[in-house]
């Protein structure tokens, strides 16, 4: 049973986040934040996030980050929500540990948020996700892509921008079959992202007729991944595919040094590598070593004109992985509580899929406020793409970038191809 959140701030006594720190359970939370009848507004709508500003995927943070300020600022150039000012997010950080995710979740629901942005991992966001959409928040990651939240008992109250590995998965296959390669080793984390796209990987390979020798995930904790190595080498591939994160560095080193690097044979990565430094990371007196490597991710830099502006409001930032997709999470929840003339999750949770797809399409928050305004149905195309959601909660198609590695080691996009879902 879902309860309204509470609108006022909420106290939190230390027996509670002792609570906190050793699990409680998500009705726990619920109970803590009611008190105040189903519906009550407070005429603000108030985000969260759960993000990485320490931990292995730090780097995804600051583009995450400064791009739902940007939004919020967006929002607010545009009159904001149901006439009123957006305020600023309430900021927690994800750090990589399950542990202090959770903890953070629960400060941030403290607060009293209506939605919170994260967090960036899929094992971050399994953490919590019983939490926030327990108590009847909303939400909405930009970088998830794990398979396992696409059929997750959420109550409707978890979405995504970035699309399933389900739809990556085949393109990674595509570019490992085009490049010939018919022996094929994929090795990723023992959790549910490298698992789930281990496996789409693996069933789209085999449908083309590709042998894929070796199909294991590994600790990512581990304190040395030779073991990794070596099982790759022990299946002979002609290509292999690393499912990772900042620990693919050292894979990607020890293939290197077993005779396995990108100059011997096919070497491939997904989103979860994809960043301006891993050359430099895995190579720092020899970048080039990686020049070749190729891989896939859900596309971020395709719009020229909201690159453009992000960089006006942040000049600092280099990175801008699911930036695009973290605009379009705080943009639709503003856009489904106009649409819902509340800023109570409870109600505008119903029109998250709705404003996606079958309406007026516009493409910016206020020309789509502008069209609900004067009773139009609106499709929301973001500025990751257009994200016609599932009744899931999760884009029906994505934009996927093909990358790689260039003599120098300077990361690069080859082209972008659109992957849809099955019906």
């Amino acid at each position: 049973m879902r309860v309204s959140k509470r609108r006022s701030a909420i106290f939190v006594s230390a027996a509670a986040l002792l609570v906190t720190a050793v699990g409680a359970t998500t009705g726990a939370t619920a109970s803590a934040r009611a008190g105040l009848p189903a519906g009550e507004e407070d005429g603000e709508l108030k985000f969260g996030y759960v993000l990485p500003e320490t931990g292995q995927l730090a780097y995804l943070g600051p583009p995450q980050i400064e791009s739902l300020k940007f939004a919020i600022q967006t929002i607010n150039d545009a009159g904001g929500v149901l006439g009123e000012p957006v305020p600023d997010a309430v900021a927690s950080d994800e750090a990589g540990q399950e542990a202090v995710a959770a903890q953070s979740a629960e400060r941030v629901l403290a607060s009293g948020v209506d939605a919170i942005i994260g967090a960036a991992a899929s094992g971050m966001s399994l953490a919590f996700i019983d939490r926030v959409t327990g108590a009847g928040v909303v939400q909405c990651s930009a970088s998830n892509t794990a398979p396992t939240f696409t059929d997750y008992d959420d109550g409707g109250y978890y979405f995504r921008t970035a699309p399933s590995d389900v739809l990556q998965g085949p393109v990674l296959a595509d570019v490992i079959r085009e490049d010939g390669h018919d022996r094929v080793a994929l090795v990723g984390r023992a959790d549910d992202y490298g698992r789930g796209l281990v496996q789409a990987t693996k069933a789209a390979l085999e449908d083309q007729g590709v042998a894929v020798t070796l199909a294991d995930t590994y600790d990512p904790e581990a304190t040395n991944f030779d073991q990794v190595v070596q099982r790759v080498r022990d299946a002979s591939p002609d290509a292999v595919g690393v499912i990772a994160f900042e620990e693919g560095t050292q894979i990607l080193q020890g293939l290197i040094e077993a005779g396995l690097g990108p100059d011997q044979i096919g070497v491939y990565g997904a989103d979860g590598l994809r960043s301006e430094e891993l050359a430099t990371l895995v190579a720092p007196d020899n970048p080039e070593r990686l020049s070749g490597m190729k891989g896939t991710a859900p596309a971020s830099a395709a719009n020229e004109q909201y690159v453009n502006d992000l960089k006006k409001f942040a000049p600092d930032l280099k990175e801008l992985q699911f930036a695009p997709q973290t605009f379009d999470c705080v943009t639709t929840i503003a856009l489904a509580a106009e649409q819902a003339k509340s800023d109570n999750p409870e109600n505008f949770v119903k029109e998250m899929v709705g404003i996606t797809k079958d309406g007026e399409k516009c493409n910016t928050f206020a020309a789509c406020k502008e069209l609900i305004a004067d009773g139009r149905d609106i499709d929301y195309d973001g500025v990751s793409g257009p994200l016609d959601f599932t009744d899931k909660g999760e884009p029906g198609r994505a934009t996927i970038e093909v990358y790689t590695y260039d003599d120098q080691g300077q990361l690069q996009t080859i082209r972008t191809e659109v992957s849809t879902a099955e019906e």
